[in-house]
């Protein structure tokens, strides 16, 4: 293989019946190792693919009313509050249900919809979203919701029309069995795949996998060791977008 790379464009129609499960696998794609840190498993397989996801909660609404746009606060406790709608938030699923990710970190789950979070000076975008019983992310319009916002001193970001991509999971430094299924889940703001003509890239390490919708990605087989994953939001003609997050790097490891 050259460079030890696969990519491959996922179509909406390719589907492949998944052995073993009660979901039909998706756009699954098949490679052989070639993990430069995994010599000792070298040729074993590793699978890439999706299922076909529903919404429980299609209508559920929210609605961010601090901070406002680009609001300027003091260093120290700023307030974020919320509004949410049609989503049992109050009874609770178990587990947290609001998510917010800071400038492109991992999310951070509330069971409130005020709370106050600790800032240093800085220029922020918060992305706050909703979840499903198994923590994925909700991706229809309402389901989530972006806003810049100012911790003392700064300016803000520049304006910058481009969608950008926002990773749910996993989290940085997550630890997975070996044998889980991994999975990558994503949003994408201020655009559209479809409208847009963009797709997704999944890097990790070597290995590489494309997408053209907005759902969660699976991956199997993979053996022991430290990987080093990058989801990045790209052109149909392959080109990253230039924005400050339309990438995100992460590390996982499997044990």
């Amino acid at each position: 293989m050259n460079k030890s790379q696969l990519s491959v464009l996922i179509l909406l129609s390719l589907s492949i019946a998944g052995c073993g499960t009660s979901r039909e696998k998706q756009g699954e794609i098949v490679m052989q190792n070639s993990l430069a840190n995994q010599p000792q498993n070298e040729g074993s397989e590793i699978s890439f693919y999706f299922y076909d996801e529903k919404n429980d909660y299609p209508d559920a609404i929210i609605e961010m009313y601090t901070p406002l746009g680009n609001q300027k606060f003091k260093p120290g406790k700023v307030p974020f509050e919320f509004n949410i709608k049609n989503y049992p938030f109050a009874s609770g699923l178990g587990g947290f249900q609001l998510m917010m990710i800071l400038n492109g970190g991992d999310p951070v789950g509330y069971n409130a919809p005020i709370f106050q979070r600790e800032l240093k000076e800085g220029t922020y975008r918060a992305v706050a979203y909703l979840v499903d019983g198994e923590g994925l992310a909700l991706k229809e319009f309402g389901n989530y919701v972006d806003r810049d916002f100012m911790v003392g001193e700064t300016r803000a970001f520049p304006y910058q029309a481009e969608p950008y991509i926002a990773l749910n999971l996993p989290g940085n430094g997550q630890i997975f069995a070996e044998g889980d299924e991994v999975t990558i889940d994503f949003l994408i703001l201020g655009g559209d795949l479809k409208q847009d003509r963009l797709k997704v890239r999944i890097q990790l390490d070597s290995l590489e996998y494309e997408v053209d919708q907005m759902t969660p990605v699976r991956i199997s087989n993979l053996p022991k060791g430290e990987f080093s994953l990058t989801v990045t939001l790209l052109k149909k003609d392959g080109k990253e977008l230039v924005g400050p997050f339309s990438s995100v790097q992460k590390t996982i490891l499997v044990q």
